[in-house]
């Protein structure tokens, strides 16, 4: 899974440790609507936390803030219309599917009688109610550069660029480790002198007292809390898994993830693995996929959590996608297995550097292709030009990362909330080859395991925005192929600023040079496009 270093804490841990001098280093088709660069948009006071909650769905030009204009769609052009049910895969780690602003939109498989161990349906996948879980009983998983490096060295290239990336990415998961280890006893200074675990700031700027090393906690701690906020706690939580699962996990030569599956992952005809537990070992690991599918299709205007961007969907929970990187296999079953049972749109929110059996994918993508299914997919976190072979991150639509081999996926770099040259995400990859367009990534707030809601952030988020609209499209649209459905989504998106800043580094680019639209989607347009391509079929 291509995950992003929680953003707080990449700063917050180099603002601690440097003030305790602590070492880091850190093709287009005519549109018939006219599409123009918007006016100048100038947001004159922050965000509320009400319009926070939903800025995806809001309007640039009445919010001041690049949404996708999905509440214009709703009151202005689907009041009183009636689409078809689409259903959804959510290719993922796992969806909560008893959350209760999820239960009553996931799939069902009508075709299979509900735990009596037979594939009544003989689709090859027992008892495979509301999707079905190519991870079994496992979790944690190791990253492809560290599979690659436990396999004995054959001399390729791929073996060397595995060895130079995983040695890099090792040392800074070491310094991680230390600035999380710093973090954690910084903070347990402080509760062990308030005696609680939990404290504000104004107690924090209470703390009077002479103990030099009780002021240096009580200053880092200022600064932390002054970046981070009340949820300063959480967040550092959040940092130490980040790094603990890289050290124990991903990055660990000697665990070994796979072994509870009990399959070949070099087989692709080795398929009867996995279970009908589609939220997988432990629900709270399934973060992910149940915010994906939150952003999707939580129920809307039920006064609960968020709301979903598609009012008529259904959604099919595929797990394939563990804390770490993802298998090939799985993916390409996993794709294959949304497909064969109705999906009309896939989510892919994950991705990776290294894909020793990416055939096996570009084979499913074409076979979704081949069966009009729209795939949807993640940009990746890297802040990087994955037009470059360097970037390149898998799975993607072009086997020489520069002319597409199928026309059905739409790939999806993230955006800011705040419309102007820093209004995509820096963490987003970009490429005016590779990346189609853009959709909300930032701070998007959504469903997670056990009737839970929470802000992630990460084009793992923006591609859910993106799918939500397409499936809205294919539901008041269905004679729209997954083509059209993709080429519409581009040429019926709002223009990007003419200059942005793209990447950590803040680069300058031109819109043309983000992505192959150079536009941010927008439902809206999206529908007013599709109804009139739609005359003509």
């Amino acid at each position: 899974m291509n995950t992003i270093k929680p953003i707080y804490f990449s700063a917050i841990a180099f603002f601690a440790l440097t003030a305790c001098s602590a070492q880091k280093q850190v093709s287009k088709t005519t549109a018939p609507i006219t599409v123009s660069s918007p006016l100048i948009i100038k947001k004159v006071a922050p965000i509320s936390d009400a319009k926070l909650k939903r800025w995806s769905h809001l309007d640039l030009a009445k919010d001041t803030i690049p949404g996708m204009s999905v509440d214009k769609a709703y009151s202005e052009l689907l009041k009183n219309k009636k689409g078809v049910k689409v259903i959804v895969g959510i290719v993922d780690s796992g969806v909560d599917i008893d959350h209760e602003d999820l239960k009553s939109v996931i799939w069902t498989n009508t075709k299979e009688i509900a735990g009596n161990g037979i594939d009544d349906d003989k689709n090859g996948f027992i008892d495979d109610i509301h999707g079905w879980n190519f991870l079994g009983d496992s979790g944690f998983e190791n990253l492809e550069m560290t599979r690659i490096l436990k396999k004995a060295d054959d001399g390729s290239v791929t073996y060397k660029n595995a060895k130079a990336d995983y040695e890099k990415k090792y040392k800074e998961a070491l310094e991680g480790k230390q600035q999380v280890d710093f973090l954690l006893n910084t903070n347990k200074t402080i509760q062990t002198y308030l005696k609680k675990d939990n404290y504000t700031l104004e107690e924090l700027n209470a703390i009077v007292t002479t103990d030099e090393a009780l002021n240096k906690s009580k200053m880092i701690m200022t600064r932390v809390i002054a970046q981070s906020g009340p949820k300063f706690s959480a967040d550092i939580e959040e940092y130490r898994k980040y790094v603990y699962d890289q050290l124990n996990y991903n990055l660990n030569k000697e665990f070994n993830g796979r072994k509870s599956v009990g399959d070949n992952p070099d087989d692709i005809n080795d398929t009867k693995y996995g279970n009908n537990v589609v939220y997988g070992p432990d629900k709270e690991e399934a973060l992910h996929g149940t915010h994906v599918a939150g952003i999707i299709a939580q129920v809307r205007d039920n006064s609960i959590g968020g709301d979903g961007v598609a009012n008529n969907v259904e959604i099919m929970a595929v797990r394939a996608v563990p804390n770490g990187d993802e298998y090939d296999k799985d993916i390409a079953l996993a794709i294959r297995y949304a497909v064969d049972n109705g999906a009309k749109v896939i989510n892919g929110s994950f991705g990776k550097s290294y894909s020793p059996h990416k055939q096996w994918v570009f084979d499913a993508i074409k076979y979704a292709e081949k069966k009009d299914v729209l795939f949807v997919h993640a940009s990746g976190n890297d802040g990087n030009d994955i037009d470059l072979e360097k970037n390149i991150n898998f799975p993607n639509d072009s086997e020489d990362n520069k002319i597409e081999f199928a026309s059905n996926v739409l790939t999806v770099g993230a955006l800011n909330n705040v419309y102007g040259p820093t209004v995509v995400a820096p963490f987003s990859n970009y490429g005016s080859i590779n990346v189609d367009l853009y959709a909300p990534g930032m701070e998007i707030y959504a469903s997670v395991p056990n009737n839970k809601y929470k802000y992630e952030q990460g084009t793992s988020m923006a591609s859910p925005n993106a799918a939500g609209v397409a499936a809205l499209v294919r539901s008041y649209y269905p004679k729209l192929s997954a083509k059209q459905v993709k080429q519409i989504l581009m040429d019926s998106g709002t223009p990007l600023p003419a200059s942005v800043e793209l990447g950590e580094n803040n680069e300058k680019k031109s819109a043309a040079d983000t992505s192959k639209s150079g536009k941010m989607i927008n439902a809206y347009n999206a529908l007013i496009l599709a109804n009139a391509l739609s005359k003509n079929i």
